[in-house]
């Protein structure tokens, strides 16, 4: 194969002098040859990112202004005390009896709603003395004892004064004895 010519637009780098090489075969520079459609798309793309997130920076901070506009009041909470209420506990089989002794608080939404629950409680007072005295004290262990106890409250009270809602039946003091 050594008869055979090489084409002249061929050049080997073995003939070029020392020092003279193409650009063509650099290893270190980078061409990108798109067409133009190519390059209006990363564009619009580029463009659509930085409006996006200016935007969404606009928008979060005026967020912000929104914020420190003034917002309606929110009316406080009216609470009620009641009477202690010292019941004894159902008696399980032992010799001993064990008393239960709570301190409620009635969270009312509203002032208004104080006058109109007063004449009834007697009645609340009633529900709780029936329910209280079927209690036995492993009803009351732990958390979710007290939470349970608390819900039933809450529901019986609001039995006890519909259509007036309460809130909340909150325990000041829980004693068993």
């Amino acid at each position: 194969m050594a008869g055979k010519a090489k084409p002249a637009d061929v050049e080997e780098e073995d003939d070029k002098p020392e020092g003279e090489q193409s650009t063509a075969t650099s290893k270190f520079k980078f061409k990108l040859k798109l067409p133009p459609l190519k390059w209006m798309i990363i564009g619009a793309a580029g463009f659509l990112v930085l409006a996006g997130g200016g935007g969404g920076a606009y928008f979060f901070l005026k967020g912000s202004d929104r914020a420190k506009e003034p917002q309606a009041a929110v009316k406080p909470a009216t609470f009620v005390d009641l009477p202690d209420v010292l019941v004894n506990l159902s008696n399980t089989g032992t010799d001993r009896t064990q008393y239960l002794k709570v301190k409620i608080v009635l969270e009312l939404p509203d002032q208004t709603l104080v006058p109109q629950i007063q004449p009834l409680m007697p009645r609340v007072m009633d529900a709780f003395q029936t329910y209280l005295r079927e209690l036995r004290p492993t009803d009351l262990d732990g958390s979710a004892g007290l939470y349970r106890l608390k819900e039933e409250l809450t529901r019986r009270v609001n039995a006890a004064v519909a259509p007036n809602r309460v809130t909340a039946v909150l325990f000041k003091e829980i004693v068993v004895q």
